[in-house]
């Protein structure tokens, strides 16, 4: 691997980590995934060949979001400890630098020229953009409310983003570095995933919003939420009170384009909707907490992301400390691997 060309992907989740995959990375041989444990100070690295646990990124306080540099050689953390985006050296996982941000970090997304955009939860409310040479904030765009996430669109054209306070959609040019256009969704807005026309750019952006067990739909051309779809519930499973709010808390379109993946921590399942008609295609249900004398607990299923080939979808399980691996095309478990505290966000690293 020392001598191989690395590129980067890095989506969604879904919180997730979420992945936009292009045709070309698609085809990478390999990939590793990578999980930031919240309730810890590392980030675990899964090889998802062999479901275990490679390597660990050590000395990072509450890790949130996780992105890439294009080449692969750098991977960026944002830390909520420190108000900080940590750069690591990929092969070694040594630190190389603490970028200062404007306020408390949630999630970060990488645009195709190396820029990193890192969503400020912190009021008034932010868009950092750090400059990946010199490695300093180049700019911080102020928003309305402050930030729970942010994502790249696949065309490279945008970074979108959402707040939870103000309920506020918002979406910069990131030519130009300002807001061109908001939307209120009348929901705290929380992870968030795209489906892209045959060229490359956005058609549909499918947004998690609080208190709903499901998620809403923008088109990205008229500037509109569309529609609204529920996810079911399973009878049986207990819920942590506090996780209520957001239900639904993780989600991601595959790297082909062809299914939508949305986790329900109501149902304590992922289900999948074929595109572009958002038909089920079916639920494969995720791991539970079993304690003497109480109901089986949810895992609270989050954030994903995907191998390349679009074969494989890899959840976060927060109370589980763990991270489900899913056959897409069987729609089974295949494996579940044990992580740090509280794992959050999860990316894929693709290795051409």
């Amino acid at each position: 691997m020392c001598n191989a060309r690395l590129r980067a992907l890095f989506v969604s989740a879904i919180a997730t980590g979420l992945l936009v995959f292009s045709a070309q990375t698609a085809a990478a041989a390999s990939s590793l995934i990578y999980v930031t444990n919240s309730g810890g100070d590392n980030i675990h690295v899964v090889n998802p060949q062999t479901h275990k646990v490679v390597s660990t990124i050590n000395g990072i306080e509450a890790a949130h979001g996780v992105a890439f540099s294009p080449d692969g050689a750098r991977v960026y953390a944002s830390n909520e400890a420190d108000h900080t985006l940590d750069v690591f050296e990929q092969k070694s996982g040594k630190l190389i630098k603490k970028v200062v941000l404007s306020g408390r970090p949630n999630n970060i997304a990488v645009a195709k020229d190396g820029r990193i955009v890192v969503a400020i939860a912190q009021d008034p409310g932010a868009l950092d953009i750090i400059d990946p040479v010199k490695l300093e904030r180049k700019v911080s765009i102020l928003t309305n409310g402050r930030l729970h996430n942010t994502y790249v669109t696949p065309d490279g054209r945008f970074a979108i983003m959402g707040s939870t306070r103000t309920d506020i959609f918002t979406v910069i040019d990131l030519q130009k570095e300002e807001i061109v256009w908001e939307l209120n969704l009348g929901k705290g807005v929380r992870p968030m995933t795209m489906e892209t026309n045959p060229d490359g750019s956005t058609k549909r952006v499918f947004v998690q919003l609080s208190d709903l067990n499901g998620f809403g739909i923008i088109d990205f051309a008229t500037r509109k939420m569309v529609g609204k779809i529920e996810l079911p519930t399973a009878p049986g499973i207990d819920v942590i009170n506090h996780r209520l709010t957001s239900p639904s808390h993780g989600m991601g379109v595959q790297p082909d384009n062809k299914v939508l993946w949305v986790t329900s921590i109501l149902a304590n399942a992922v289900v999948a909707y074929s595109l572009p008609d958002l038909k089920v295609i079916g639920q494969v249900s995720l791991p539970v907490i079993k304690v003497a004398g109480r109901t089986p607990m949810a895992a609270v299923p989050n954030w994903v992301t995907f191998t390349p080939d679009s074969r494989q979808i890899y959840i976060s399980n927060a109370a589980h400390n763990s991270v489900s691996a899913i056959d897409t095309q069987k729609l089974q478990e295949i494996a579940v691997i044990g992580v740090g505290q509280a794992p959050k966000r999860i990316g894929t690293l693709a290795i051409d």
